[in-house]
């Protein structure tokens, strides 16, 4: 469930917009890491509803966690079913469209919502690009010096 801000309190808001329960689980984990968040859904794409229904659960979630900052939908593919339909609403409402999502992403953009919506959005799209590691790699690369 979203909770309401005051104002001048006032952060973007989060919507996660995946194939599946795979925003459901993310923000779990999420949960895990910085505990309980306002502002922040997740909306499942479900093959066994209609388009219809599915953008009206996108629709109703953006404008549930928008308090006057914008929304940002955190997307799992770009061409997806999930960022299609997203993009779909960017003229309606005051929305950034983020694709990739990632635990780390996810963690940034939570941690900066203050920030307004452009700059959330750019350090969004850091933040996941820079939780892309070859750990094997670094460690093999540490282990020969």
């Amino acid at each position: 469930m979203a909770l309401k801000s005051d104002k001048k309190d006032a952060m973007v808001g989060i919507v996660l917009v995946t194939h599946g329960t795979f925003g459901d689980t993310l923000l779990d984990a999420a949960k895990m890491v910085m505990g309980k968040q306002e502002n922040c859904l997740a909306v499942g794409i479900d093959v066994d509803k209609s388009v219809d229904e599915t953008m009206e659960a996108v629709r109703k979630a953006i404008q549930t966690v928008e308090n006057g900052k914008g929304v940002v939908a955190l997307t799992d593919l770009f061409g997806g079913s999930p960022t299609t339909m997203s993009l779909s609403l960017m003229k309606s409402e005051n929305l950034e469209v983020i694709t990739g999502v990632n635990l780390p992403m996810l963690v940034a953009t939570l941690q900066s919502r203050k920030m307004n919506l452009n700059a959330l959005a750019e350090k969004a799209k850091t933040a996941g690009r820079q939780g892309i590691k070859v750990a094997g790699a670094m460690l093999r690369k540490k282990t020969k010096k």
